[in-house]
């Protein structure tokens, strides 16, 4: 086949990486100490077919989010989106939390560009390519849908497939 009538080449820059990554070590973030002493909502989430998991945990008080936290392991996606949320969360109410995944949700299928209307999602914005590579999704989205389960108190297990 000559050249000039191959397809382009596309590769992903991240792949070798969130390989070794999901292997090399697991993730802890926010206060979780304080959160597994009790009070806090939580729920468990996983991605079976990539092999992201996750437990987070949610402390509420007065329907404001007063401190939040999750444990898990998986791809650097999953990681680097479960991380941004627990910083963008602490402090807002429930509804505030969930008008922000619908945001964030909105931007990681393509539904909303981050940059119309002045960045609304502050350092979240830097997810919103993950729309082009639709398996990342489900990677980026983990723990969002895991903290709606959680603030509903719903007893089941979490899956984006």
């Amino acid at each position: 086949m000559p050249e000039s009538s191959r397809a382009p080449k596309i590769t992903l820059g991240v792949t070798r990486p969130v390989r070794q990554m999901r292997t090399s070590y697991d993730a802890v973030a926010g206060s979780l100490p304080t959160l597994l002493l009790g009070g806090a909502a939580s729920s468990y989430g996983t991605v079976p077919l990539c092999g992201d998991r996750i437990t987070l945990y949610v402390r509420l008080e007065n329907e404001v989010i007063t401190d939040v936290g999750f444990e898990g392991t998986g791809c650097a996606i999953f990681k680097a989106s479960a991380s941004l949320m627990t910083q963008a969360l602490k402090g807002k109410t429930k509804a505030e939390a969930e008008a922000l995944f619908d945001k964030v949700h909105r931007m990681l299928t393509g539904e909303l560009d981050p940059s119309a209307n002045g960045n609304q999602l502050g350092k979240l914005a830097v997810f919103s390519g993950v729309c082009e590579f639709p398996a990342r999704v489900k990677c980026a989205t983990l723990a969002w849908h895991t903290l709606r389960a959680a603030l509903a108190a719903k007893n089941e297990v979490v899956s984006t497939e």
